[in-house]
């Protein structure tokens, strides 16, 4: 399919708290967003108390929904998915508002069951975590959402009255009272009980801007939100301090939308209080929940089956790279190198290598001084899929080794992030990227005239006679840098 020729769909999400809108690319295993824009309407402000939608609320969100229609024919959106959640699903005015908010958008409305959003947002995290085991947790503006999943099976999920503006209503405003609240709600909730030495997955904008504030106070080097980890213990600490102090006081709570600073706290209390109940070995966010969800149960089995971070790695390859099929020669290349020198790689380990062969040339038309810092930019910033923060490292330190060398200075604030294993695997790929850059030129069907493979104490580099002129100083260096960090002796054959 040529890249450049498909259609965006998008979909509109009509939250307690938010409606906004977000359009992607394309209906793909690792949809990519083009365009993402909420507007704060606080529609469940008073529902808990009132039984109603406000007036102020429902009147933004109408305007904000004329604007997204304008905005998706604007971007040739072919299909406009919209969807309304809990605040209008609880509202006894909520049919009333649907009604005026579907001539608003210009398109159907499907209010989400508590089960269906439950259901939703666990096969986000299936769509963007990469074999999840846990339990989901989903907090909006008027409910909590939970459920467990491993792999790509769901349980059965729950509803919780628990989201931050219902807390805020319900608990007049006292994150004190809210506590209460909150653990009466999750004694009646099984699902938490199965969490045990797992991971919790927490998916909502209140969980994102906590996570942040957490980045941010730590000077974490990753910029990306998706797949951040906190252990449960520090999780359980941070959402402690956050309930007791005053938000404004926070170091680095300028990291957060100040319209979204009053419901941390509401946010903090129900995480601390799934955190004691449940004792999940870790916290991890993650940035797909019910929009991406429903992207993913859009596509053929046999799409949902695919890994979404080599199907990005693979477009980027398609749409920037000089010669694409350069990439798959040096995914095949090192496949067979690292085959022969006998040492461990793990199915992962695998996927994380073809990741970035993928990637390896996509920022050639940078100036050779910036590409290595084009490749930090371009990992650490784009909305990949499907890995967590040490494969994103990794994929940084291939990439940087491969441009600046293997002896360079790469961030020691990344270096902290993988294992000695992965800084290893990393600078042995970045030094056979090295090799085949200059085998290449980065072209294709080069390299599989020209294996590199260990035999017995070498590490021997064959060469056909129409390419025996590329033996050269150079070359024979790079080669013998790689064959110095597995332990082996570089040696050029020329074939024939």
């Amino acid at each position: 399919m040529n890249l450049r020729t498909k259609h965006p769909v998008a979909i509109v999400d009509i939250g307690s708290n938010s409606v906004r809108l977000v359009a992607y690319e394309s209906l793909s295993r690792s949809p990519r967003p083009i365009f993402n824009e909420k507007s704060l309407c606080a529609l469940g402000n008073g529902v808990a108390t009132t039984g109603r939608l406000p007036k102020a609320g429902m009147e933004k969100a109408f305007a904000a929904l004329r604007r997204f229609r304008v905005l998706s024919d604007i971007m040739g959106v072919s299909d406009l998915y919209v969807i309304a959640t809990a605040a209008a699903r609880d509202a006894v005015n909520g049919g009333e508002f649907l009604a005026a908010a579907t001539q608003a958008i210009g398109a159907p409305i499907s209010l989400l069951s508590g089960d269906r959003e439950a259901e939703l947002s666990a096969q986000g995290v299936v769509s963007g975590i990469n074999k999840p085991d846990g339990v989901v947790g989903d907090l909006g503006g008027g409910s909590l959402e939970l459920i467990d999943v491993k792999g790509a099976t769901l349980g059965k999920g729950a509803t919780l009255p628990l989201g931050g503006l219902t807390l805020m209503d319900a608990s007049g405003r006292s994150p004190r009272a809210a506590v209460k609240i909150v653990r009466e709600a999750l004694a009646k909730s099984r699902i938490l009980d199965r969490v045990a030495g797992r991971s919790f997955y927490a998916v909502g904008g209140t969980w994102r801007a906590l996570a942040k504030l957490h980045m941010s106070q730590r000077h974490y080097p990753l910029n990306v939100m998706h797949g951040y980890v906190i252990p449960a213990e520090d999780a359980a600490d941070f959402a402690g301090l956050v309930e007791r102090v005053d938000t404004d006081t926070l170091i680095s709570i300028d990291s957060v939308n100040a319209a979204r600073r009053p419901l941390l706290a509401y946010g903090a209390v129900v995480l601390e209080e799934i955190i004691r109940k449940s004792q999940p070995r870790e916290v991890m966010i993650s940035t797909s929940g019910v929009r991406e969800g429903l992207l993913y149960e859009m596509l053929p089995p046999a799409q949902r089956q695919q890994d979404p971070l080599l199907v990005a790695a693979a477009e980027f390859n398609q749409l920037f790279s000089r010669a694409p099929r350069h990439a798959e020669d040096l995914c095949a290349w090192t496949d067979h190198f690292m085959k022969s020198t006998h040492l461990e790689e793990t199915a992962e380990e695998r996927r994380l290598r073809h990741a970035a062969c993928l990637l390896a040339d996509v920022n050639w038309r940078a100036h050779p001084d910036y590409r290595s810092e084009e490749s930090l930019n371009l990992v650490e910033n784009t909305a990949f899929t499907g890995v967590d923060h040490p494969g994103r490292s990794f994929l940084v330190l291939a990439m940087s080794y491969r441009y600046l060398g293997l002896d360079a200075d790469v961030s020691p604030q990344i270096r902290a992030l993988v294992s000695s294993r992965m800084l290893d695997k990393a600078r042995i790929l970045a030094a056979a990227s090295r090799l085949a850059y200059l085998i290449s030129s980065a072209m294709p069907d080069v390299l599989p005239r020209a294996p590199v493979a260990c035999v017995k104490s070498k590490v021997v580099l064959t060469l056909p006679t129409d390419l025996a002129d590329l033996a050269s100083d150079r070359l024979y260096n790079r080669l013998k840098q790689l064959a110095r960090l597995i332990g082996r002796e570089p040696v050029i054959t020329v074939l024939g």
